[in-house]
């Protein structure tokens, strides 16, 4: 198959032109693509792949182990297929919420002992105008600080946090129990497994709460710094999206964030599956803190 590469923005991402994924793809042009993948840095978009939820789940297959969705929300639930997340904005009794998914910056399931290799989102209707989606690369939030920050950094440990439907707040034990369960320290500085370079691995409070041996008072302030830092324009892609784009992106070396600059009338509705990742950090126990 002849393939065509366009990158997206100086800062990371790659169109990939002449793949249709609802044909079968041989090992040579998955190959190039899973290349291309790790070259640019970790943003692949292919246009108008007007494929099923079949068909995406088939693909994003052949990258590793795909998670279930079965744990989430329910409303958040493809119906026929555990492995597909619905993105889209709630609305009450027919009407829009001033809800939207991943308003701040992170990146998918940190605050879990397995966080996703990547994942891999496909537009199914968008507004007419605004709901693009950011993309940070964070090889470069962390290869740009001085040696000195490098240094202070290198060995801190990051508390990430779960929320929404994963906190039980039936009963003070239940919510004791399931903040703990849900609060998981990840190493600041992460060395990319495929690549071997050293990445910001990271999230805006309160994703990420503090670090270990520090108080969340102290830490809020480097926190912030480095996210800003992280998120710079000539860091960052922004990705505005059209009908039927299949865009996949690697949570161990981007953060990105959804932008709710548009009409909540209007329906934004992706599709969303997600490749496990290796295991990494440890259960954080505020108790022995």
């Amino acid at each position: 198959m002849s393939l065509q590469i366009r990158p997206l923005s100086y800062a990371l991402g790659a169109e990939i032109i002449g793949v249709d994924w609802a044909k079968a793809v041989d090992a040579d042009t998955f190959r190039q693509i899973h290349r291309a993948f790790l070259e640019h840095d970790g943003v692949l978009l292919f246009r108008g792949q007007k494929i099923t939820s079949e068909q995406h789940i088939a693909f994003s297959r052949l990258f590793g182990e795909l998670q279930s969705n079965a744990d989430g929300a329910a409303r958040f639930r493809h119906p026929n297929h555990s492995e597909i997340g619905l993105v889209y904005n709630p609305r009450v009794k027919g009407k829009p919420t001033d809800q939207y998914q991943g308003e701040r910056w992170h990146t998918d399931h940190s605050f879990t002992l397995v966080p996703p290799a990547m994942s891999l989102l496909r537009s199914i209707e968008i507004p007419d105008v605004g709901g693009d989606t950011m993309f940070a690369n964070m090889y470069r939030g962390y290869e740009s600080l001085s040696d000195g920050m490098k240094k202070v950094i290198d060995g801190l440990e990051a508390v990430h946090v779960g929320s929404g439907n994963r906190i039980d707040h039936s009963t003070p034990e239940r919510l004791a129990e399931t903040t703990r369960r849900n609060q998981v320290v990840q190493p600041l500085v992460r060395i990319h497994p495929e690549t071997g370079r050293k990445a910001l691995y990271l999230g805006e409070f309160p994703k990420v709460r503090q670090f270990v041996g520090m108080t969340p008072e102290e830490s809020k302030p480097l926190i912030m710094f480095l996210c800003e830092h992280a998120t710079r324009p000539q860091f960052c892609y922004r990705h505005v999206w059209r009908k039927d784009d299949l865009i996949m992106w690697d949570n161990r070396c981007l953060m990105h964030m959804a932008i709710g600059d548009y009409d909540k009338t209007q329906n934004r509705d992706m599709e969303r599956v997600t490749v496990k990742g290796t295991p990494s950090g440890y259960v954080y126990d505020e108790r022995a803190n």
